[in-house]
């Protein structure tokens, strides 16, 4: 009863989301409560609730204060010169935009804190995205599955987990996964790729008055004559410019603007987007209230180098952890909000600013309290994890590893990694062990499915991300579960093929 019970809730749950009948903070307490009372939690599911509150406490402050702190950089400008650099080197075109988000998100992810790294992508790339009318689903799918594939990185977490629940040195569980990590990330540079493609064609398509009929719109960003340059028609002016409007975390929705002007030596008579040089250094018009607006009153440039310095520290001390995370985001913010803002009335707006997003993903991390607490109280996960051991066939125990790799898809996406590793792993080794499988390709096996766990409600930093974006995660998941699918299922095919991952 208690197996079927918590497939149904984890299927309403996830129904419920993606048809968008409920919001996702709504249902991770609704429906958590009521199938716990079905299972018979009774009263006791309040004392099941706080206590896993009490483990999500230390993770809300640190999502609470990191949005202060990196929003306050935004703010101040920190991140100015960024986005001027990618704007330079990407261009307007959109395949190379989601590209380079792909790349930057799997370069911060290097730091092994999904947090960190889909608040700097966010930071740098959302206002790319909206001034180019480019869905920001596709920025949350692509940031998803590069921060996903890392995340099997020795110091992200799971590979440590798999490493200690059975009891083996960490470097001889991640090492031999190199290769599959290497085409992991390629596959996730060809998703980008081709994501990107499809947001070219969306937008030629949508809108026709900015892209016409350039096959590759990097063609538009061509010095020549008739096409390239600031060319929109053959003849005569004009301007078309989109609308704007604030969205979450301070992001507008500024559009980008297209100048006509007299064609020289044949022009195609269609409009196509301004260089991007000229719309770099246009700054005032293309960044025209967005976060990254050039005349905003809370710009400190006298103190870049003094902010920059201070997210270095922040950065060294999260790296190395010698400081609780919450608490390195609350020193930094209390720091910059007191160098940036003297006045006390301008350290209150500042915090009432971030406001929004800070509610919207603090509530998250609370509900899914709900859903852990009661997953955990009433012994769902537990049955659950026995039932799929049971229903193993004994003559397909030689292929334990590739087995555990599978479940690991869906299990650490309906359970925390702490349960899956601590709690499910040791089972399924101890299994494999009667048919000669090795624990360290149990262990390797096991964090294939990490690219399909971070897009987990229940993980913080994806909540995070589409908050900041202001995504759906329903629409998130929509474009990114079956990407990460096929991700993971790559990794455990590359395991396999190099050995890392045996069969006895």
């Amino acid at each position: 009863m208690l197996v079927l019970l918590g497939f149904a809730m984890i299927a309403v749950f996830m129904v419920l989301i993606m048809t968008k009948k409920l919001t996702p903070v709504l249902a991770l307490i609704i429906v958590p409560t009521v199938f716990g009372l079905f299972a018979g939690a009774g009263l006791g599911i309040g004392d099941m609730v706080m206590d896993s509150m009490k483990s999500m406490t230390s993770t809300a402050a640190l999502l609470m204060f990191a949005i202060i702190y990196f929003g306050l950089m935004i703010d101040v400008g920190l991140f100015d010169p960024l986005v001027k650099f990618i704007l330079r080197k990407l261009g307007n075109d959109p395949a190379k935009v989601v590209l380079g988000t792909a790349i930057l998100a799997a370069a911060v992810s290097l730091d092994g804190d999904g947090s960190t790294t889909f608040i700097l992508t966010t930071a740098a790339m959302l206002p790319v995205y909206l001034r180019l009318k480019m869905s920001p689903v596709v920025l949350t799918c692509v940031a998803g599955l590069a921060n996903g594939t890392m995340n099997i990185l020795p110091w992200g977490g799971p590979t440590a987990r798999a490493a200690t629940a059975l009891h083996l040195d960490v470097n001889d569980v991640f090492v031999p996964m190199v290769p599959s990590l290497i085409v992991g990330l390629i596959v996730v540079l060809v998703f980008a790729w081709l994501l990107g493609l499809q947001e070219r064609n969306r937008l030629r398509a949508t809108a026709p008055e900015i892209w016409g009929d350039v096959a590759d719109p990097s063609d538009a960003f061509d010095g020549g004559t008739g096409r390239g340059g600031s060319v929109a028609a053959g003849s005569g002016s004009g301007s078309v410019a989109t609308g704007s409007g604030k969205g979450r975390f301070g992001f507008g929705r500024t559009g980008t603007t297209t100048t006509g002007k007299p064609g020289t030596g044949g022009g195609s008579g269609v409009g196509v987007l301004e260089r991007p040089e000229t719309l770099v250094d246009d700054h005032d018009t293309a960044m025209a209230d967005t976060a990254l607006d050039p005349n905003r009153t809370t710009l400190r440039p006298k103190l870049f180098w003094f902010n920059l310095g201070l997210t270095v520290a922040v950065m060294v001390v999260l790296v190395a952890n010698i400081v609780p995370l919450p608490f390195v985001f609350m020193v930094g913010s209390a720091i910059a909000l007191l160098v940036n803002f003297p006045k006390v009335k301008d350290q209150g707006a500042q915090l009432i600013a971030h406001a929004p997003s800070i509610v919207a993903v603090v509530s998250m991390v609370m509900a899914a309290a709900v859903l852990t607490g009661v997953l955990n109280g009433t012994g769902m996960v537990k049955a659950m994890s026995e039932w799929l051991v049971q229903i193993i066939p004994a003559d397909m125990g030689p292929f334990m590893a590739v087995i555990t790799g599978l479940l690991s898809i869906p299990m650490t996406f309906f359970m925390s990694n702490d349960a899956f590793y601590f709690g499910v792993l040791p089972v399924l080794s101890e299994t494999a062990a009667h048919y000669g499988v090795d624990a360290a390709d149990m262990a390797r096996a096991s964090i294939t499915g990490q690219p399909f766990h971070l897009q987990s409600p229940l993980v913080p930093a994806i909540l995070l991300l589409v908050s900041l974006a202001k995504v759906d995660l329903g629409d998130h998941h929509k474009k990114v579960l079956w990407r990460t699918a096929v991700i993971s299922i790559v990794m455990l095919a590359v395991g396999v093929l190099t050995g890392a991952i045996g069969i006895g």
